[in-house]
């Protein structure tokens, strides 16, 4: 198997280069790379630009406003974006609902929902997890009774979601909502797309470790939602949600993350001093980074390899949990370098710190304003999109048949 780009790959690889070079600011991409806060306006105005250039919707089919790539095109965007410092994509509307939409939405649905997706009208958030229902899923309790108006039937929905990432900014929310309470516990269930601004919603900000704000509960009190909005059968949405779980976990090995961290590790354990000597001469150390280097390289040819069988016709299994486990464990690994390397630089909490343009003076090397704080928030990643625990029972039933 030849893992190796071929030629119209790599001149691709060029223009997405040379796109990042004049449309990244560099005042964003140093709030990436810094893990500071990124304000709504950040988010919109990246989002904008790579729209305006056409490689908005990666996994869109041209027809609907989509790039048409392959999946190693996709691959390349994705992580040179990520080696460059640029925001990570609205993955809600992109990645999530507009492929759900394409395969079970109606005409009308795609016809109205995906362009305002692609120029930024509707900033949508996801409507899944709810408290005692996050890995176990199917177990959600949030409900929908179908009411019949004269005016137009709608659903009444009622219930909680949690850790609704970045549903502050949202002004549509897609749902897993019960319809059948009688059914088995996937068969009743349905997807419904709410609009953010109808009367009995109310967001309430989970503070995050860091003083984020980025997840939310979300609570629904007797909310009419209109039947028109109910994506494909009703109480057939699990069918609708396991779909776009296959693309929630698009990329979820995120070698181009973990390779902009390695980068950063090296550039600031090679300035630091420990004992007189830089601190990546130290052998406990060095062995450590190069552990992780040597993961981080194993992991990439696993996924071109999970990409090739891809490209040739094939469907990834067990490979892709495989993927996120030791993608997650990998970050988390480097996340975990980058805050011993500070050492009790990376102690302080100062929350303006986190905030770009502060001027209060620096508590150590620039990197420890913000390294304890992404070490902890970034726990989180072994977690969501199926926590590695659930993907090692996939791959223990899977591959050992257990």
């Amino acid at each position: 198997m030849d893992l190796q780009f071929t030629p119209e790959e790599l001149a691709f690889r060029d223009e997405v280069r040379g796109f990042l070079k004049d449309q990244l600011p560099e005042s964003l991409a140093y709030k990436v790379k810094n893990n500071l806060h990124l304000s709504k306006e950040d988010m919109e105005d990246w989002q904008a630009r790579v729209n305006e250039r056409g490689w908005l919707a990666s996994h869109w089919p041209r027809e609907y406003g989509g790039t048409g790539w392959s999946v190693f095109e996709k691959f390349i965007f994705e992580t040179e974006c990520a080696i460059a410092g640029a925001p990570r994509l609205l993955s809600f509307g992109l990645t999530m609902l507009g492929p759900v939409l394409i395969r079970y939405g109606s005409e009308a649905q795609r016809r109205h929902w995906l362009p305002r997706i692609l120029n930024g009208a509707d900033w949508w958030c996801q409507g899944y997890s709810e408290p005692g229902a996050g890995s176990d899923l199917a177990s959600l309790k949030t409900s929908a009774l179908r009411v019949a108006d004269p005016a137009g039937d709608y659903y009444l929905v009622n219930g909680q979601k949690t850790w609704t990432t970045l549903g502050q900014h949202a002004n549509m929310i897609f749902c897993l909502v019960r319809t059948d309470k009688d059914a088995k516990a996937q068969q009743g269930i349905s997807f419904l797309l709410i609009d953010m601004k109808t009367p009995g919603i109310e967001v309430r900000p989970i503070v995050t470790l860091d003083g984020g704000r980025e997840v939310n509960e979300v609570f629904f009190t007797n909310v009419k939602v209109p039947v028109g909005n109910l994506v494909g059968e009703e109480n057939k949405g699990w069918t609708c949600a396991k779909y776009l779980l296959t693309y929630e976990r698009t990329n979820i090995a995120g070698v181009g993350f973990s390779m902009a961290l390695l980068e950063k590790l090296k550039t600031a354990a090679g300035r630091l001093r420990y004992q007189g000597q830089p601190l990546l001469r130290d052998p406990l150390f060095a062995a450590r980074v190069a552990r992780v280097e040597i993961d981080l390289e194993n992991m990439k040819t696993t996924n071109l390899r999970v990409l090739a069988a891809v490209a040739g016709g094939g469907a990834p299994g067990a490979e892709s949990s495989m993927l996120k486990i030791k993608g997650t464990v990998i970050r988390q690994e480097l996340l975990s370098l980058i805050r011993r390397a500070m050492g009790p630089y990376a102690a302080p909490y100062i929350e303006s710190a986190l905030r770009y343009g502060h001027e209060d003076p620096p508590v150590g090397p620039p990197e420890a304003q913000s390294a304890a704080a992404a070490y902890f928030n970034y726990r989180k990643l072994s977690i969501y999109g199926g926590s590695n625990e659930i993907q090692k029972n996939i791959i223990s039933k899977m591959i050992l048949g257990l």
